[in-house]
């Protein structure tokens, strides 16, 4: 329930759903509501305006025993007690939204098609990949991030993604392995973005997920480069110096002034695991939360993809597969099906083979109709390259029952010459 309160009321452990009389991007504090740790928020917010909302439900009321703030340590296992900060929403209620009784009306409908969306989507890609590289190089020269820079390119490609996911889909499919962690993190964080809109999650709360998911592998500028790209297996020791990346990672971000603790969140439990198992706190289930939710399937999803020193990634088909396969253990059961559902049964960049045997290349998918994608057609039936490439749609021929032009299967990367990133539309 959302209370509204005079802000001399503010108490460690209160969660600001909204500075009434103001809007968050005319002050300094991030897109979204945030829980109150110090007394410094609470001078600061006292700058702003007179009154605020709270929201109980996420936080203490007015009348609760003021909260102090525990610091949490990701290099020991977690007490319950350090797993229970609600994150902006609940993880319970979005996996709720999607039972099969629900009746769900999705919040976002795509404002651009995809040709539109492209350009702004490459310039939103150019703006992230530059500055990830200069966060990346302010953390390892012990520098503070400039958080302003990275709330202005998430911003961006919020908008973006809110307008048509598809576009900065499409450029997640340009990789390279030389560049693996400063893309990496790019990519993570645009999958981040794709399955929050998916979700439903408003503007704020995907500014938020979006900046966590951006800066989610920050502690790895402290891990020795050789070991992060060794191209073999890793010892126990540089296992351990490995996974050393998030608990620093977490620390540079705590101590990183405008940075809320749910978008941390996605740094401290992206490699947990929801049977338990995983690092570096050992938590499980719900103790996770929703950020650490997204963060662990769409950093798992990417690294799987992506072509390493010491692997060949697999197609995002094979990917989504063999990931289905870990529900329960790895990954919570209604979250991997709704991911899979945001990628599409055929995801952005497929190599797929029609009934009538032409082959072409998912460039969009259908938000309504997964199994009929976009296809850039490249190859005829007797697999050779058509004069130039033919796009068409897989629902136009679905309406006039036309089963020649439906999806028999999908076809490894690079399968009769055809590699994705040629087809995908990447603007001028």
């Amino acid at each position: 329930m959302k209370k509204k309160i005079p802000v001399q009321d503010l108490q460690h452990g209160m969660y600001v759903s909204e500075l009434v009389g103001r809007h968050w991007r005319d002050t300094p504090f991030l897109f979204q509501g945030f829980e109150i740790h110090t007394d410094e928020e609470i001078q600061e917010i006292r700058k702003y305006c007179e009154h605020v909302l709270i929201d109980t439900e996420q936080g203490y009321d007015i009348s609760s025993k003021p909260r102090r703030p525990v610091p949490i340590s990701p290099q020991k296992k977690a007490e319950p007690d350090e797993l229970t900060r609600e994150p902006i929403i609940n993880l319970e209620k979005v996996v709720e939204s999607f039972a099969p009784w629900h009746h769900r009306v999705p919040r976002y409908k795509d404002a651009t098609v995809l040709e539109e969306e492209i350009s702004y989507a490459k310039k939103a890609t150019i703006q992230t990949r530059e500055a990830v590289y200069n966060i990346m190089g302010d953390v390892r020269l012990g520098r503070s991030i400039d958080t302003n820079v990275a709330k202005k390119v998430v911003a961006d490609m919020v908008d973006s993604v809110i307008r048509n996911p598809d576009a900065l889909m499409c450029l997640n499919q340009l990789k390279n392995k030389d560049e693996y962690t400063a893309l990496h993190s790019l990519r993570v964080c645009v999958l981040a973005l794709a399955f929050g809109r998916h979700l439903d999650l408003s503007d704020e709360e995907l500014n938020v997920l979006g900046l966590g998911a951006l800066l989610h592998d920050v502690g790895k500028m402290k891990v020795p480069n050789d070991i992060i790209n060794k191209p073999g297996k890793l010892t126990e020791e540089e296992f351990n110096l490995m996974k050393s990346h998030v608990p620093h990672g977490v620390t540079i971000l705590e101590e990183t002034h405008g940075i809320p603790s749910t978008a941390i969140d996605v740094a401290r439990y992206h490699h947990e695991r929801y049977a338990g198992g995983g690092y570096a706190m050992g938590a499980k289930g719900e103790q996770i939360g929703l950020f650490g939710t997204v963060g662990a399937i769409v950093d798992c999803y990417d690294a799987i993809t992506s072509d390493r020193s010491y692997h060949v990634g697999m197609s995002a088909h094979d990917a989504l597969k063999k990931m289905y396969s870990w529900r329960g253990k790895d990954f919570q059961p209604v979250m991997i099906e709704q991911f899979i559902q945001c990628m599409g049964i055929y995801p952005i960049g497929s190599v797929v083979e029609l009934h009538n045997g032409c082959v072409g290349v998912v460039i969009s998918v259908n938000r309504e109709r997964r199994l009929l994608p976009k296809v850039a057609l490249v190859l005829n039936t007797d697999k050779q390259p058509f004069s130039s490439v033919r796009v068409i749609d897989l629902m136009d021929y679905s309406e006039r029952r036309n089963r020649d032009m439906e999806i028999r299967k999908v076809l490894p990367p690079g399968e009769y010459g055809v590699l994705p990133t040629k087809y995908i539309p990447l603007g001028n």
